[in-house]
């Protein structure tokens, strides 16, 4: 069972499939069902299925709790493991039980962060990014003035990866500077129909710094060397599982898979339509890893990274508000926010208004906003626990269509109230 594209297990199958492993235990085929999670436990109960792989360390917890993942007690499951570190970026890369025993281990490392142009930073004159703040600076917002947008995101509900990014940026600031972050950072830029063209504004060059999922940006590094993608240290990551199930009729073969995919089989990640990041820090010395001193350099600088502690949960709770205030507030109101933050990039620049002032005016102007109601008429502000009581209100098409519509009109009017407030 797997929850991974078909470009990973189709290198995945016929490279195993040439492999001793799969000689030694008479392994002929491997068949992937790639299903949704909430389909894995039945498949488990039922005996149909020996290994669980991809999907992340939340699903793997869930199953770990309810007694579904098996012990990799195996004697060459447990050599390989020894490869493994224990914990990358603070994150772990196994699970391992109150018994001693591993549950899961990670077989590659996944992580969001900003995938830059050095060469258009460096022309738009502005520091290169070392945190999500970084791209709401007035610092780039001097580059807008000057006709060079450096920043670039997606429509949040075009893109599973920069909904992730914003969710880490609000649990990373806390709500309220946590939306700060992302409407400055949409003000310093430009906001795209989806994270692939963000990744690809960034190769050509049309911007200079971009919210990314990982594997983009190392996608962009093997297109364009003036690109790197940067992890800030505010930000999430953690270790894609895969394990071995409870009820496989062929443990000892399962396992064998589940070893040669943490150490020979590390090799699929450097296939460019792939584009992972490794475990095994041995994957590096194989032919195919010492092609890739640009991932070496990320996988070494993570493994001492603390990033924050992603709460999956209450990501959850507010995925929904979160996405489509986005939208309405941001994306549908982009004119007018770019326009004021220039207005006030601009007055903080000449000496209108002093540092303290400008920041006052730049909290005004990115706060979550106070909107009416539509089903109690009141002015209600947007708070963390506001969003938590309606985000599952939000699949109603006729209630998402007034709140959206609130949110915009809102945001719209908090924008012209802050442009007026600017000398």
């Amino acid at each position: 069972m797997t929850r991974h594209p078909t470009d990973i297990l189709d290198a995945a199958r016929t490279l195993f499939l040439k492999s001793d492993v799969a000689k030694k235990y008479g392994i002929k085929d491997v068949v992937f069902r790639p299903i949704a999670a909430a389909q894995w436990r039945p498949l488990i109960e039922q005996g149909q299925a020996d290994v669980a792989w991809g999907g992340g360390p939340t699903l793997f917890d869930s199953l770990y709790k309810d007694g579904l993942l098996l012990p990799l007690e195996g004697d060459e499951v447990k050599a390989a493991l020894a490869q493994i570190p224990k914990t990358i970026a603070g994150m772990p890369m196994m699970r391992t039980g109150a018994d001693g025993k591993v549950y899961w281990v990670a077989w590659a490392v996944s992580s969001f962060g900003i995938t830059i142009n050095t060469k258009v930073l460096k022309a738009a004159g502005v520091p290169e990014p070392k945190t999500w703040s970084d791209l709401a600076s007035f610092d780039y917002g001097r580059a807008v003035l000057r006709g060079m947008p450096v920043t670039g995101l997606s429509r949040l509900t075009q893109s599973t990866s920069n909904t992730r990014i914003a969710e880490i940026v609000l649990q990373a600031y806390g709500w309220d500077e946590g939306w700060r972050v992302i409407t400055l950072t949409a003000a310093n830029g430009k906001i795209f129909g989806g994270s692939e063209a963000v990744r690809d504004a960034v190769i050509a060059g049309d911007i200079g710094a971009g919210w990314t999922i990982d594997f983009y940006g190392y996608t962009a590094q093997l297109q364009n060397p003036d690109t790197r993608y940067v992890i800030p240290p505010d930000t999430s990551v953690n270790g894609d599982p895969i394990a071995v199930v409870k009820n496989t009729r062929c443990r000892a073969a399962a396992e064998a898979f589940v070893a040669w995919v943490i150490t020979d089989g590390q090799a699929i990640v450097f296939d460019p339509r792939i584009n992972r990041m490794p475990v095994n820090p041995n994957a590096f010395n194989t032919p195919e890893g010492q092609k890739r001193p640009d991932l070496k350099s990320i996988y070494d600088y993570m493994l001492n990274l603390k990033t924050i502690a992603f709460n999956d949960t209450l990501a959850l709770a507010v995925e929904n508000v979160v996405m489509y205030y986005f939208d309405a507030a941001i994306t549908d109101n982009a004119d007018i926010l770019q326009q004021t933050w220039a207005k006030l990039v601009k007055a903080y620049s000449e000496g209108k208004i002093d540092k303290a002032k400008a920041e006052e005016l730049a909290k005004k102007l990115a706060q979550p906003v106070t909107f009416t109601d539509p089903e109690t008429g009141k002015p209600t502000k947007l708070t963390l626990e506001y969003a938590m009581k309606i985000n599952d209100k939000l699949t109603d098409p006729t209630y998402r269509d007034k709140i959206y519509a609130a949110w915009r009109e809102a945001a719209r009017r908090q924008y012209q109230e802050v442009a007026t407030q600017i000398p």
